[in-house]
């Protein structure tokens, strides 16, 4: 195996990888990571669909994707679809539009996401960060398990977060209901139950051909931080340089740990794993990692979502 690192680009990792009939969704992808991830996906020949949350915006990333094909290289196909994870009935009618179009789904890229939003609650109520980052992703892998289940081996990838430290689930209040909100309490929550969902997805489905991956891809500059003020801005760089936190990647390093879970043959018999700078590791938080917290947060998911995803 190539000894991978912080410095390691998604070309890299995707280097001699045959994606070829293979149908991978990444969410969120017409800018910064998944717009990358696509790029790769495709040009190791997946067809990627890839979401975005209009039409227009879907469109503008599949040119961008066609556009960054090498010349003379066969790459696999792009489409869009329509996804608003802020809005159950959207994830319902996304699934059920790419499922009825791709029966057979072997990779899931769940790299959508908010970071430090002002307080506001989603189209179903949900604090938006938990919401979104969460739940959202929580309904779609659901909603696609069926075809992820045809098309083992498969994987999901569920994009979280170092900053994951700065909260467990908020197991009595997770949408601030009372509690006071504050925007990094609220990332980290989502970022959290990324991990733990990813735990318990793989738990439910390994034994089935489909392993599941929580990966952080360090700190990138991109658009996830377009709600912070300068001030929060400020605030985290200070805490980045007092943490002593590597320097900033650019996008095809910050992409490259979620390439790397998607495609990686090492990880084949592994999985409910944490994932940074393309490899497995044990840096996150150990409320991240407890079976039983995996599980409950299932069942407060169910409950949030209203719909039941028994274990198989």
């Amino acid at each position: 195996m190539t000894a991978y690192g912080a410095d390691t680009t998604t070309d890299e990792v995707v280097a001699g990888i045959d994606l070829t009939g293979t149908t991978a969704v990444v969410t969120g992808a017409t800018s910064g990571l998944g717009l990358e991830t696509a790029r790769v996906l495709s040009g190791a020949g997946a067809h990627v669909v890839l979401t975005a949350r209009t039409a227009e915006k879907g469109a503008e990333a599949v040119a961008a994707v066609a556009a960054a094909a090498e010349p003379g290289k066969p790459a696999g196909s792009v489409e869009a679809g329509v996804l608003d994870l802020t809005s159950l009935a959207s994830v319902r009618a996304f699934a059920a539009w790419v499922t009825e179009r791709h029966p057979e789904i072997g990779l899931l890229v769940n790299n959508a996401g908010v970071m430090a939003t002002p307080f506001e609650r989603t189209a179903d109520g949900f604090e938006l960060q938990f919401g979104t980052n969460h739940l959202g992703h929580f309904l779609l892998t659901n909603l696609l398990a069926p075809a992820l289940l045809r098309a083992a081996p498969a994987r999901v990838v569920n994009l979280s977060s170092g900053g994951h430290v700065a909260s467990d689930i908020l197991w009595d209040d997770p949408n601030f209901a009372e509690t006071e909100y504050h925007p990094w309490k609220a990332y980290g929550q989502s970022k959290t139950a990324n991990i733990l969902f990813t735990v318990e997805l793989d738990r439910r489905l390994a034994d089935r051909g489909v392993r599941s991956y929580a990966v952080h891809p360090g700190m990138i500059r991109t658009n996830l931080g377009r709600y912070m003020t300068r001030e929060q801005g400020g605030d985290l760089q200070s805490k980045i340089s007092r943490a002593g936190v590597p320097a900033m990647k650019s996008v095809p390093q910050g992409a490259a740990t979620q390439v790397w879970a998607a495609t990686a043959p090492e990880l084949a018999a592994q999985g409910g794993v944490y994932a940074e700078d393309c490899a497995v590791s044990s840096g996150h938080a150990a409320w991240a990692r407890d079976p039983e917290s995996a599980a409950r947060l299932w069942t407060l998911s169910e409950d949030l979502v209203g719909e039941k995803f028994p274990a198989a």
